[in-house]
């Protein structure tokens, strides 16, 4: 709660919030926004942003604007679940790396860093190349690219706080493992790994967009933004809205989660705090 309220006195983080939730809602209600369904096809083809399309259309007469609107759907979906599964699992790992320490953490920490060995999105193809293309298989593999972050991430502290007295004095007290883990050292560390869940919605938008642009995410119909946008490529000249509007809409995206985690971080951080608090 004191996070939120110093996060609403700034107005970075207002803007992040603000933008934050506005993305949230056109996902959550792309049906009852959009003006038509993603796949309605019309006679009016290619026809330019007007009062009848804001949008447009597209080659086969679909509504620009919907298919826009159902695509950040399907971003939001495919990100929210691929970095919530990542952060929930990477935590776990680093948790147990960072705690057990010895032949634990180094084999964790070893696999950890073969997948990191690999670009984001060279390992992200590879993996999409091997499951082939569904949106199921998408989060999987956007999941697995962001893992090893999670676990860096959660391990670094667990390292300090394996020693604090309170830990010392669970475990003489008789307390089992588990609840050491989840009681006394999880609510201690969480906070990094908040500020990495928020970056990693907006890395997650990027690499769907990227991989849908290769033709490597959803399958059609289903709109996705990358997909859309390489839809619009070839037609730049005649037809720039098809490929511009959902460009718009990833960047909003990505600003978005970007500024509110960006600023979120700020406020968890004390030392942060204390430097943004003396400049203004």
């Amino acid at each position: 709660m004191k996070v939120l309220l110093r996060l609403m006195r700034s107005p970075a983080g207002v803007t992040g919030l603000a933008l934050t939730l506005l993305v949230l809602l056109i996902g959550v209600f792309a049906p009852m926004l959009a003006p038509q369904t993603f796949e309605k096809m019309s006679s009016a083809v290619m026809a330019a942003p007007s009062r009848a399309a804001w949008f447009g259309t597209d080659q086969f007469g679909r509504d620009v604007l919907s298919r826009t609107l159902y695509g950040v759907r399907i971003s939001l979906q495919v990100a929210v679940v691929a970095a919530g599964t990542a952060a929930a699992l990477g935590t776990l790992l680093g948790l147990v790396a960072g705690y057990f320490g010895g032949w634990v953490d180094a084999a964790i920490m070893r696999l950890m860093e073969i997948l990191m060995a690999f670009p984001s999105l060279l390992l992200a193809i590879g993996i999409m190349a091997m499951l082939g293309g569904s949106l199921v298989n998408v989060m999987i593999a956007i999941g697995l690219v962001y893992l090893p972050v999670f676990a860096r991430v959660a391990r670094a502290p667990v390292l300090a706080l394996r020693e604090e007295d309170m830990v010392t004095g669970a475990r003489a007290l008789g307390a089992s493992t588990w609840r050491i883990l989840f009681k006394h050292i999880l609510p201690n560390m969480i906070s990094p790994v908040v500020v990495q869940a928020s970056l990693a919605v907006s890395n997650a938008v990027l690499t769907e967009a990227a991989l849908s642009y290769l033709g490597l995410g959803v399958r059609p119909p289903t709109p996705s933004l990358g997909a859309l946008i390489q839809e619009g490529q070839p037609m730049m000249m005649m037809a720039p809205w098809l490929a511009i509007f959902p460009g718009l809409m990833i960047m909003l995206m990505i600003f978005a989660f970007n500024l509110l985690g960006d600023t979120v971080r700020d406020q968890l951080d004390p030392r942060l705090r204390k430097l943004v608090g003396s400049q203004s």
